[in-house]
């Protein structure tokens, strides 16, 4: 797939995941609120009405993403991932870090865990799809590790904070979660094998496919941004980094 620099920054990268999935996430107030205002922001809040955009940053080492917004409706880690490329976009960066806030602009526009009636982390399996498109450009990318956080509210699975691993057939899944689980003092969750209990989530369907993959979970009412939850995912994310040394 191709990119294109952003212009006003310098080491940063666009390219698109799909062109039939934007929506314009300003018409999600709750989430919309929560977005600083800032030319990168509203750069990234203009080509989400376009498709499912892709941020690259850096050009070597080790390929790295971060994603969120599978789940349209959950919206903490959305609003992190916004913040941690704030964060980073004018520092050296010594391995290549993709980003993709919004999995599906038009779900999270509509704030709807599924998007055209379909959910996406039980269809990454399936052709097509925008969760199976996805992981096919992960795989294009040669992508070498991935980090997909989401929300979960109580009273629904898992219902508290959390990150998802599998120890097979990629077993740096489980050391990466690990590791997060222990640095940011939540709940470590792993499975033998991949698909054996949630098939077709990104993270094991990525695992499958031999690229290792962690599911990270804050806790947050759905459609709503509970207090302190996009900080308790951008913690995630930066744990999931430090793995990396970054």
């Amino acid at each position: 797939m191709d990119f294109e620099k952003v212009e006003y920054c310098d080491n940063l990268e666009m390219g698109y995941i799909s062109n039939l999935s934007g929506g314009f996430i300003s018409k999600n107030t709750h989430i919309f609120n929560e977005i600083e205002l800032n030319s990168l922001n509203k750069f990234i809040l203009e080509k989400s009405v376009y498709g499912t955009p892709i941020f690259k940053l850096g050009n070597e080492g080790r390929k790295i993403l971060i994603l969120s917004g599978i789940h349209g409706n959950e919206l903490p880690s959305q609003i992190a991932n916004i913040r941690i490329l704030n964060e980073l976009v004018n520092k050296e960066i010594n391995n290549t870090i993709f980003f993709i806030p919004f999995a599906a602009p038009k779900a999270t526009m509509e704030n709807s865990r599924f998007f055209n009636s379909l959910d996406l982390n039980r269809a990454a399996h399936i052709e097509n799809s925008l969760s199976n498109v996805l992981v096919k450009r992960i795989v294009e990318l040669k992508i070498d590790f991935v980090g997909d956080f989401h929300s979960t509210a109580y009273n629904s699975n898992p219902g508290i904070e959390s990150i998802f691993s599998t120890k097979s057939p990629t077993p740096e899944s489980f050391l990466m979660a690990s590791y997060i689980a222990r640095d940011v003092k939540c709940k470590l969750i792993s499975f033998d094998s991949a698909g054996e209990s949630y098939k077709g989530a990104v993270e094991d369907v990525c695992n499958m496919r031999g690229v290792p993959a962690i599911t990270g979970e804050v806790l947050s009412p759905f459609s709503s941004v509970g207090e302190g939850s996009a900080e308790r995912s951008l913690l995630q994310m930066k744990s999931f980094l430090s793995y990396f040394g970054i």
